[in-house]
C-alpha cells in the first residue's frame, strides 16, 4: 500500500511539473483594437489557426484564411461566423506545397485588398515526402512557403501604420541545424525516412522559422512592419496527420494527457497580434505570451543571411 501511495505521490508530482513547465498555460492580455484590420492566416481552418481566427473575428477583424481544403476551411469560417456574428471571413485557396499555389494566392490578395495589417504564417506540418517543386516537403511548407508569400506581400503590409508578421515556430527549433549544403544539394534539411530523421528536418524547419522572423526584422528596420516568431505550446492539433499508425497510438494518450488545448495554443500568437507596443522587439522569439531566448544557433546572423540568400534563389525572388 505505502508503495502504491508514493508511486501516485511521484507521478501527480511529475504531472504537476510538466504543466508548469514544458506544458505551461498562458493567457493573452493585448487588446489592440482590432476593427477595420485585415488579418490573413494561413492554415486556419483547423487547430490554434483556427482558435487564432475565432478570437481576432470576435474582436472585429477581417479575416482571409488561406488554406488548402476548401471545404474544411468554409466549415470553420461558417462556424466562426455564427459564433462570433462576424461575417467578414474570407476563404483563398493555398497550397504552401506549391509555390505556383503561393503566388496565385498573393497576386489574388494584392488585387483585392486595401490593405493588408497582420499576416499570420501559421500553417505547419510534420512528415515526409516532397513539394511541387521537388524540395523537402517539411522546408517547403513549414518555411519556403511562408518566406515567398510575405515577401509577396511586403508591399502591401508596409502600407499599414503598424502591419506585422507572425511566425509560429517551435521550441523544436532549439534541437534544429541547418546544413547548406544539404540544402544545396537536396532542396531539403535532411535525408531518411525514418521517424527521427524526418522530426530532425521538422526541428530544422523551424529553426528557418526563427532565423527568418530575425533576418526579416533587419530588413524591415525603419519601415512600419514588425516581425515575430513564436512557440505557441505543446498542442493537440492535426500537425502531425501524416505520421504512422503505431506513432499515433504512442502520441494519442500523452497528447490527451498533457497537450493543451487549440484555445490555449493560440494564446502567445493573439499575444504577438494585439499586445500594444511590441514594435521594439522585432525580430523577437515569444513563448508563454513572453519573449524568451532562443536557441543560440537562432542567432546566427551568417546563418539567418544564408538561408534568406538561399531562399531567394529557390523561390526565384532573386
Amino acid at each position: 500500500m505505502l508503495q502504491f501511495l508514493l508511486l501516485f505521490i511521484v507521478v501527480t508530482g511529475i504531472y504537476v511539473l510538466l504543466n508548469k513547465t514544458l506544458f505551461k498555460r498562458s493567457r493573452c492580455r493585448g487588446n489592440m483594437p482590432m476593427a477595420k484590420k485585415t488579418v490573413v492566416i494561413t492554415g486556419g481552418n483547423s487547430g490554434i489557426g483556427k482558435a487564432t481566427a475565432l478570437n481576432l473575428a470576435r474582436r472585429g477583424a477581417r479575416i482571409i484564411m488561406g488554406c488548402r481544403n476548401q471545404r474544411t476551411a468554409e466549415a470553420a469560417i461558417l462556424e466562426i461566423q455564427q459564433e462570433t456574428g462576424n461575417s467578414d471571413l474570407v476563404y483563398r485557396h493555398l497550397d504552401l506545397a506549391s509555390l505556383k499555389s503561393v503566388r496565385n494566392f498573393a497576386e489574388n490578395l494584392l488585387k483585392t485588398e486595401p490593405h493588408i495589417d497582420i499576416l499570420i504564417n501559421n500553417a505547419g506540418l510534420v512528415g515526409d515526402g516532397r513539394t511541387e517543386e521537388g524540395f523537402g516537403l517539411q522546408f517547403g511548407v513549414n518555411h519556403l512557403g511562408h518566406f515567398l508569400l510575405t515577401n509577396l506581400l511586403l508591399d502591401k503590409l508596409k502600407q499599414s501604420s503598424n502591419a506585422r508578421v507572425i511566425t509560429v515556430s517551435s521550441m523544436a527549433h532549439r534541437w534544429g541545424g541547418i546544413d547548406f549544403q544539404t540544402l544545396q544539394q537536396n532542396r531539403d534539411l535532411g535525408t531518411g525516412s525514418y521517424s527521427w530523421q524526418f522530426f530532425k528536418a521538422y526541428c530544422n524547419s523551424k529553426l528557418c522559422n526563427v532565423l527568418f522572423t530575425r533576418e526579416l526584422s533587419r530588413r524591415l528596420q525603419g519601415t512600419s512592419v514588425s516581425s515575430f516568431c513564436l512557440h505557441p505550446g505543446v498542442i493537440r492539433t492535426e500537425l502531425a496527420r501524416n505520421i504512422s499508425l503505431w506513432q499515433k497510438i504512442l502520441v494519442e494518450p500523452v497528447s490527451w494527457l498533457f497537450f493543451l488545448s487549440p484555445e490555449e495554443g493560440a494564446q502567445t500568437t493573439l499575444h504577438c497580434a494585439l499586445q500594444e507596443g511590441l514594435e521594439r522587439l522585432s525580430g523577437s522569439y515569444f513563448c508563454c505570451c513572453e519573449e524568451q531566448d532562443p536557441a543560440p544557433v537562432a542567432k546566427d546572423a551568417h546563418a539567418a543571411r544564408r538561408l534568406w540568400e538561399e531562399s531567394e534563389r529557390f523561390c526565384g525572388l532573386q
